[in-house]
């Protein structure tokens, strides 16, 4: 059985991100091996998850309901109640890489965690399967091979969350919500093309429109680039998994 390590923050990452993917590999048989900074059971944006103060646009804004079922089956499991410590991560352990996304600004000390940079950096190293969708990609951007200084992401094809997308999220909501669609000042799509070694390497794909799903993930938008998987919003998540399920069965 393949295992796979899924590292969250204590609290506001996507539910839809985290918990799809959950459900399609636990499906198919693999381990997955959640990882918070202090071993306690991480908690999603619960304004995503239950639409609170997402006002009018609650509708467009707030988990799918399929999302929410994951989430709570997901929820119940237990990997999910006995994560793992950042600090008892061992690399080696694992077969893959998965690193969901969210916008709270609860993901800052994923996001920027030290220790989880070098995770990543050493699957890519070792050249294991690596997953990062919508604010994952930014993890996966800020790691770095200590003997170049540059990103791991430097010389693959990579997608993110558009800024169009970040943007927009931000100025339906910003009366009442400020800053909260904007984790950081700089949206993802331009800290993750810093990253690349030339522009032409960040692929926007077609305009986010729809959501996949299980009947429809031929919606969804990924990139796929040898070892490392990347998709950019909740919308991708379908496709995105089914992608990651294949990098898995023939690693």
């Amino acid at each position: 059985m393949k295992k796979v390590l899924l590292p969250l923050p204590d609290y506001g990452f996507d539910p839809a991100e985290t918990a799809i993917p959950w459900l399609l590999l636990t499906a198919k048989g693999y381990e997955v091996q959640f990882a918070t900074p202090g071993g306690y059971s991480a908690m999603a944006d619960l304004r995503v998850l239950r639409g609170e103060g997402l006002g009018i646009w609650k509708w467009l804004l707030q988990a799918r309901e399929d999302a929410v079922m994951a989430y709570q089956r997901m929820s119940n499991s237990e990997s999910f109640c006995t994560p793992l410590k950042y600090t008892e991560i061992r690399a080696e352990d694992y077969d893959a890489l998965l690193l969901p996304g969210g916008h709270d600004k609860g993901m800052i000390p994923y996001l920027e965690s030290a220790l989880l940079q070098q995770v990543v950096t050493r699957f890519f190293t070792d050249g294991k399967p690596v997953a990062a969708i919508c604010h994952g990609t930014v993890l996966a951007a800020r790691s770095r091979h200590l003997q170049t200084g540059k990103s791991v992401l430097h010389s693959y094809k990579t997608t993110a969350l558009l800024a169009i997308q970040e943007r927009m999220a931000y100025q339906l909501t910003r009366w009442w919500l400020k800053d909260y669609y904007l984790t950081y000042p700089v949206t993802v799509q331009s800290e993750v093309t810093a990253a690349l070694a030339t522009p032409r390497q960040f692929i926007r794909g077609p305009l986010p429109l729809r959501r996949d799903d299980a009947r429809h993930p031929g919606r969804g938008f990924i990139v796929r680039d040898r070892n490392y998987l990347s998709a950019r919003w909740p919308g991708d998540a379908y496709r995105f998994s089914a992608a990651f399920i294949d990098m898995l069965e023939h690693a």
